[in-house]
């Protein structure tokens, strides 16, 4: 009897299996056609007003080649990964003659080690060059207080905005602070973010390549209020940015 229910529960088994078989089958065939036409949609989100994708700024433009090469740098990896796996289920003569330890040396590390040397390298490398060397000739403050951003442009008579206004091909300084809880200040199509503290003072640099309008946001998490906690942002030719502000131009 015991037998017996064990041979039907094995059948009802091996059904779910080849069930999940045809499944995976045609589910394969469908991604042969989705994949291709999706591409162009997924693309698409890679600009936009709040994309690092879509840089404005030569910082900017050095995040998102440092993204491509780490993209690039994990796609190497899968597809190394994903070779090996192929090899053992296609090969299994061939893995039969590999020793475990050469399947730790090899695979774990003569493999993925130069790749990870490479992206670490690069990365700290392009990201030395975000940091802010010397001084700027333009320096302008940004106070963070929930759920707003004020905007200073100091010893000119332009007092504080909403709008963050800079001149288009100069680098500028903003220092960063905040009056409650941290914030985080980011324009992500001119470069990267720094958090905002009280009681301290941050500074990044960023640059527009032409005038526009580019916007920025809160990117840390700051209360109920934290997702409208976004602020525009001018890019002026430098005359009309000095018109504007009070500042002197170099």
């Amino acid at each position: 009897m015991a037998g017996g229910h064990l041979l039907t529960f094995l059948e009802r088994d091996f059904r779910l299996f080849d069930v999940a078989r045809v499944l995976a089958h045609r589910i394969a065939r469908l991604s042969k056609i989705l994949v291709p036409a999706a591409t162009p949609a997924l693309l698409a989100g890679c600009s936009g007003a709040l994309s690092t994708l879509d840089p404005a700024g030569p910082r900017a433009a050095n995040l998102a080649s440092l993204w491509w090469i780490m993209f690039a740098g994990s796609v190497a990896l899968f597809v190394l990964v994903t070779g090996l796996f192929a090899l053992a289920y296609l090969r299994t003569s061939w893995l039969s003659r590999m020793t475990p330890t050469l399947w730790i040396v090899g695979g774990g590390l003569v493999l993925p080690i130069p790749i990870l040397v490479l992206l670490t390298g690069t990365a700290l490398v392009m990201g030395e060059q975000l940091l802010p060397r010397g001084a700027a000739p333009i320096r302008i403050e940004a106070h963070a207080e929930r759920w707003q951003w004020r905007f200073v442009y100091p010893d000119t008579p332009a007092g504080e905005s909403a709008v963050l206004h800079l001149p288009a091909g100069q680098p500028v300084d903003i220092v960063v602070t905040a009056g409650d809880v941290i914030h985080s200040f980011w324009i992500p199509r001119l470069g990267g973010k720094i958090d905002a503290i009280p009681g301290r003072l941050n500074t990044v640099r960023l640059e527009a390549d032409e005038p526009g309008v580019y916007w920025g946001i809160c990117a840390e998490y700051c209360g109920e209020g934290h997702d409208g906690m976004w602020f525009p942002v001018e890019a002026h030719e430098a005359g009309a940015f000095a018109r504007l502000t009070g500042m002197e131009m170099p």
